[in-house]
């Protein structure tokens, strides 16, 4: 069940799940074979503070795998790097988490968990920075949402923010393409049922857990996406909407997108560190101009002259992202999976065009190999012809 939450400062996230009786542990073993999953010891580091992303990678590389770290004794933990507060938070959580309990807990809850080695972790989040070792899902992910574009926005939006973040994201769903959100009041609600009036999915990135709604008043319209998408969180179950969670959750919004468009921010819009993420990221920002008289345009305005690529409707996103034929991408790559050829060009593709020429000298494939495999990844969606026998990766 999704329960509520209010955005509060300072409050620490929910430590461990309760414990379960005998009985309920005993029934657990026998359904997972006793041996305790290695996802338990992802959802403990992801409750253990100060140890994020970075600090994980060097704990996985310096011990080879999760349990190896978990288990890791102080003295090899100093030697990785760790500072003393995070050791000492590390061992703490250790000695008081019951970690089997805390996954029967979550699998109960119908929530699903995908790590860095599940297969099924998105793979555009996964190529960020500082991707969430651990994200928690209700709903589901498709092989179509690789095909997303954020639609993000102030909560105080005028009549013609809503009609704008209605057209843009009820087009967007209609080309195929899932719209990604933060399912804050405002232009994120307005997007998220917008695509799934138009029939389409879309994704929600929360700043809470996944079985907390917030705000409120869209636990509806959580309800909704859990059915055509998902609820995407990478903080335990339980956490409330403490504010200081927003800012980074925004770096998931736009690291699961191909895009991100900014409809009517202020001077300090969140949205407007969406799009700084987005930029960071390599993704395309767009920004829908506004009045000149409005204070809800500042900060679209200075997207503009910062560069954004500028939307009068939703054909300026579908075309700057190659985007026009979503469904026929989608079945390509299930038809046609990703080969070593195809990482071979991408290595060697990027925003400036390409010469055909140039990707035969640089990867020794011949060319009939090389014109054959970047026709099929154009049907994909990966790269994009240039003109003149020139390609660049696909966004």
């Amino acid at each position: 069940m999704l329960s509520t939450g209010k955005p509060r400062q300072g409050m620490r996230r929910r430590e461990c799940g309760r414990s379960l009786g005998k009985g309920a542990l005993s029934a657990k073993r026998r359904r997972w074979k006793v041996s305790l999953d290695s996802l338990a010891y992802w959802i403990g580091f992801n409750k253990a503070r100060g140890i994020g992303p970075a600090r994980l990678r060097a704990l996985l590389d310096a011990f080879g795998n999760v349990e190896a770290a978990w288990n890791a004794p102080v003295d090899a933990l100093r030697d990785v790097g760790l500072d003393r507060r995070s050791i000492q938070n590390l061992v703490e959580l250790r000695g008081r988490c019951d970690l089997e309990a805390e996954l029967a807990r979550i699998r109960k809850a119908g929530v699903d968990v995908l790590t860095w080695d599940d297969p099924r972790y998105p793979a555009r989040l996964k190529a960020i920075g500082d991707s969430p070792p651990v994200i928690y899902l209700r709903g589901d992910l498709r092989p179509e949402d690789d095909f997303g574009v954020a639609v993000v926005g102030t909560r105080g939006l005028s009549n013609y923010g809503r009609e704008a973040a209605r057209s843009i994201a009820e087009g967007l769903a209609a080309a195929g393409v899932t719209v990604i959100s933060g399912l804050a009041r405002g232009i994120d609600a307005v997007a998220h049922r917008a695509a799934l009036d138009a029939g389409g999915r879309t994704l929600a990135v929360l700043g809470c857990g996944v079985d907390v709604v917030y705000p409120w008043e869209n636990r509806h319209l959580a309800a909704d996406v859990i059915q055509r998408g998902a609820l995407i969180s990478e903080y335990p179950l339980g956490t409330q909407p403490e504010a200081t969670n927003f800012p980074p959750r925004n770096r998931i919004v736009s690291g699961l997108s191909r895009g991100v468009v900014v409809i009517e921010a202020g001077e300090q819009s969140g949205a407007l560190i969406t799009a700084r993420f987005a930029a960071d990221q390599g993704r395309d920002v767009f920004a829908v101009p506004g009045s000149i008289f409005a204070r809800n345009s500042a900060g679209t305005h200075r997207l503009l002259r910062d560069g954004a690529t500028p939307v009068t409707s939703v054909n300026d996103i579908l075309e700057a992202l190659n985007l026009e034929r979503v469904e026929e991408h989608v079945q390509a790559q299930m038809v046609f999976p990703a080969d070593p050829v195809e990482a071979k060009l991408l290595e060697q593709l990027g925003d400036e065009p390409v010469h055909v020429d140039e990707l035969c000298r640089a990867t020794g494939l011949p060319i009939a190999t090389v014109t054959a495999t970047l026709a099929l990844m154009e049907l994909k969606g990966m790269v994009r012809g240039a003109g003149g026998m020139s390609y660049v990766r696909g966004r």
